[in-house]
């Protein structure tokens, strides 16, 4: 997760750049490219999910590599326009293949399941801090030249390829029970969540495509909306190395609370409360300690809710549907970072910041409703697996 969060720190911050400086097009044409290469990343998502619980995953994942590996070389001298744009489209899918598929693998590890999403969590906002600090500085020695970065992101996912080929391994189990295969692939195609899991499990995959159009905000329209009232760049992007320093710092610490307080529906309430928090702080703020602070708030929010959901969904799926699950969860998301830059646009346009600001804090605090009322009628219901 780490090595491929950072080749994909490589790609996707410098689109708008990219497009708009070296291939001369409009910041529209750029969200739409951007759009077209996180709504493959959905479909990326959602197959390979699937795909996970009835095919060998170990072949899904040497498939999705290779392939991926031939998309990004072929970036390296192919990078013009509208080459360019379908290329990333396909890097896209094959990113959602692959994370999905990582989550999926994780959730057949055996330990507990908070532990091992909070640390493929930690690793993939690890990966993309460093990514997003050397992108920057790389780019410019090069001269606009995307050339290079490609260059370097295809060299980390061949040592990707080779991470698989070493540590993902075939399911032994399945070997061993080689005759009961066609018995478990009938099984398969019955099971289905009880009912309340169902309640739980897709009012988190809304509720997590909620969090993550307002969480885009601050990935992408708020840079502009700093720099406005004379903030620097450079502070911008300290708020990013923050946010990263931090999740480092949460994590360790739920990670040691977990072992005495087992309630990760309370790391959810609590962090879909805290992001809320955070625009309702930028409402207020009036220098750029306000902005540390909301971005201090956001981060403990980021940090407990969005890698505890996939947890309890994978506790609540049953081992031979848990890829599908996963796989649906990561498409939410992402189709929630596909929206999130244009839905704001959107407001901004029509009326202000200060009216976005108001939306995306009621929105969240809805969200926090909906899943307090779903999970104190639904829970004592479930059934882990």
């Amino acid at each position: 997760m780490f090595i491929s969060s950072i080749g994909n720190s490589f790609v996707w911050p410098l689109t708008t750049i990219y497009m708009h400086e070296q291939l001369g097009k409009s910041l529209t044409m750029s969200g739409i490219v951007l759009l077209f290469f996180s709504g493959a990343n959905v479909v990326g998502s959602y197959i390979s999910g699937l795909l996970f619980d009835h095919k060998n995953p170990r072949q899904l994942m040497l498939t999705g590599t290779v392939l991926a590996i031939i998309v990004i070389a072929l970036m390296i001298f192919f990078n013009g326009w509208p080459t360019y744009a379908i290329l990333l489209t396909l890097i896209g899918f094959f990113n959602g293949w692959i994370i999905t598929l990582i989550n999926s693998y994780a959730t057949k590890i055996g330990k507990d399941g908070r532990y091992v999403f909070y640390m493929l969590y930690f690793a993939s906002n690890l990966g993309m801090v460093l990514g997003t600090t050397i992108v920057g500085p790389l780019y410019q020695y090069a001269h606009g030249s995307i050339a290079p970065l490609f260059s370097i992101t295809t060299v980390l996912y061949v040592i990707f390829l080779g991470i698989v080929v070493l540590h993902f391994k075939e399911d032994e189990k399945a070997t061993e029970d080689a005759p009961e295969a066609a018995e478990a692939e009938e099984k398969k195609t019955v099971t289905k969540l009880p009912a309340a899991n169902q309640w739980i499990c897709w009012t988190f995959f809304l509720s997590l495509m909620v969090i993550w159009i307002m969480y885009e905000q601050w990935a992408s329209n708020l840079s502009v909306f700093l720099t406005e009232r004379g903030v620097s760049m450079t502070q911008y992007s300290l708020l990013w190395t923050i946010n990263g320093i931090l999740i480092v710092v949460c994590q360790l610490l739920i990670s040691w609370i977990s072992q005495y307080h087992n309630n990760p529906y309370l790391m959810v309430y609590i962090g879909t409360f805290t992001i809320a928090l955070s625009f309702v702080l930028l409402l207020v703020a009036n220098s750029y300690w306000w902005y540390i602070l909301a971005m201090v708030v956001l981060t403990i929010g980021e940090a407990t809710a969005i890698p505890t959901m996939p947890a309890i969904v994978n506790s609540l799926s049953p081992s031979d549907v848990k890829g599908k699950y996963q796989g649906i969860l990561n498409a939410y998301a992402s189709a929630g970072k596909a929206i999130g830059p244009l839905f704001g646009g959107l407001v901004i346009g029509a009326a202000s910041y200060h009216v976005l600001f108001i939306i995306c804090a009621i929105a969240i605090f809805v969200i926090e409703i909906i899943i307090l009322v779903v999970a104190k009628l639904k829970r004592a219901q479930t059934e882990e697996f």
